[in-house]
């Protein structure tokens, strides 16, 4: 393989993960950062977010001479310049955001191709890593005007959390345009990782990121419908998953209930596919069914927490203090983009509900976070102390080690409602419990002895314990 001269325009999730993986595989990566301060944090070694092996990546590409952070397009352009040898290819890893109407925004795209359009050598390779609307890459040939300088599109499958791992190991790589030999040679930077790779059409390739996200966005809507469908028949969700799942045309993956889909991704791709449908006037009624019981979803959790703490789907939560563990939108990372977890929190402070929250991924300064929201507190029996109930919204493992027992002796009422299904129902009612899931059996009769005076084990009755079979 040939070590390429690569630069990399972006040093977020995407971009960095790129540069640092690139540079592990033998190339020079040179990556383009607008934020002066952000740059020098990276030559620190200091990445800012948590992925899992990226630091490591980024400090040993840095250490070998392989990567290396600069402060804009035209600097990174303009390094390899200096040396006699010009920039071969260049990633586009800018934010492409939900915009108007559920359409990508391609602002930030645009501003980059313009700004490099008259700085790329001829013969250079620019690649669209972004996600972008199908025709992006007919569009940055014509933001650019050079008929040297081909475009090529090479969507990224990359799982926050597990990105480094994600870009090492890929199911597939996918690489797309009308120029083939462009596509080769981008295709060529990943001939160490010996992965299946689909050469195809520009326009094919962005699809394909559309309709892979789309794809699992459906899933995980599906089993959230059959959870609910489960808790009407008294079947269990975790038993029919691991039925279907067996069927090789199904499989395992993206079948576990939960709060809701969200993240960085599947909202705002799900979205920009929709209105890629409409704007060929198709009626992808699949795809929004997917989308509207999504946002279903986080009611259906308010729900479930509201019959928990009042006995009642109807009842009252104002003025309950709740005590939310886990608020990004998936375990392993510190990103509360379009987390499910803050959706279900929106509604019940909607509901005028107390919040309290904690989250292992996040640290004390999260200005992110809108703080009339929740308090956020940095250990999880804070959280746990004086609430009408706890509810899991993340699925971090560390919640499966905590000490129930103690957790009950802090806890206004004894009730956890887990819309992860992450804990051992026996688990909490051994530590005195009454245990809610998603889609699970719920037990005859909870662990509580009652004085007969609306008392049990000593402490007020939740009213959530005297539905008969527990809540729904």
């Amino acid at each position: 393989m040939f070590a390429r001269r690569v630069v990399v325009v972006g040093a977020g999730y995407v971009g960095l993960t790129t540069a640092a993986c690139l540079a592990s595989l033998g190339h020079r990566v040179i990556c383009a950062e607008l934020d002066p301060a952000k740059v020098e944090r990276l030559e620190q070694g200091d990445i800012g977010i948590l992925e899992p092996g990226l630091t490591d990546l980024v400090v040993e590409g840095a250490a070998a001479g392989r990567l290396s952070f600069v402060v804009g397009v035209a600097a990174a352009l303009a390094e390899f310049e200096r040396d006699w040898d010009p920039t071969e290819i260049v990633f586009l890893c800018v934010p492409t955001p939900m915009g108007v109407g559920g359409m990508a925004d391609l602002s930030a795209v645009e501003s980059v191709v313009e700004e490099a359009r008259d700085l790329l050598p001829e013969g250079c390779v620019v690649v669209n890593k972004s996600t972008v609307p199908v025709g992006t890459a007919a569009l940055t040939s014509e933001l650019l005007g050079r008929p040297d300088v081909a475009v090529v599109s090479n969507p990224e499958f990359l799982r926050e959390g597990s990105a480094v791992h994600d870009f090492l190991h890929p199911d597939r790589i996918v690489v797309g345009s009308d120029d083939q030999n462009a596509a080769e040679r981008v295709a060529a930077l990943y001939s160490r990782l010996g992965a299946s790779t689909v050469l195809t059409d520009a326009a094919s390739a962005e699809m394909i990121k559309y309709a892979a996200n789309s794809f699992l966005a459906m899933k995980l809507s599906y089993v959230n419908a059959v959870a609910e469908l489960c808790e009407r028949f008294g079947a269990d969700i975790c038993d029919v998953t691991e039925g279907i799942g067996y069927d090789r045309r199904i499989g395992q993956a993206f079948l576990a209930p939960g709060p809701g889909w969200g993240g960085s991704c599947l909202p705002k791709d799900t979205q920009a596919l929709l209105q890629l449908a409409d704007a060929a006037d198709f009626e992808f009624r699949l795809l929004r069914a997917t989308i509207d019981t999504n946002t279903r979803q986080f009611q259906r959790m308010v729900d479930k927490v509201r019959l928990a703490v009042t006995g009642s789907r109807t009842g009252s939560l104002a003025g309950r203090r709740l005590g939310l563990l886990g608020l990004t939108f998936k375990a392993g990372t510190d990103d509360l983009r379009d987390s499910p977890a803050l959706g279900v929190a929106a509604l019940l402070r909607q509901a005028r509900a107390e919040l309290v929250g904690y989250d292992p991924g996040l640290g004390p300064d999260r200005l992110d976070l809108d703080p009339s929201l929740l308090t956020l507190v940095h250990d999880p029996y804070a959280a746990a102390k004086d609430v009408d109930a706890i509810v899991i919204l993340t699925e971090w493992p560390q919640f499966r080690g905590l000490d129930w027992h103690a957790a009950a002796g802090l806890v206004r009422h004894p009730v956890v409602v887990d819309t992860r299904n992450l804990l051992d129902p026996d688990v909490l009612r051994r530590a005195g419990f009454a245990w809610v899931g998603v889609g699970r059996r719920t037990p005859a009769a909870w662990p509580f002895r009652s004085n007969g005076a609306g008392e049990r084990n000593g402490r007020p009755s939740s009213p959530m314990a005297r539905t008969p079979n527990g809540p729904g």
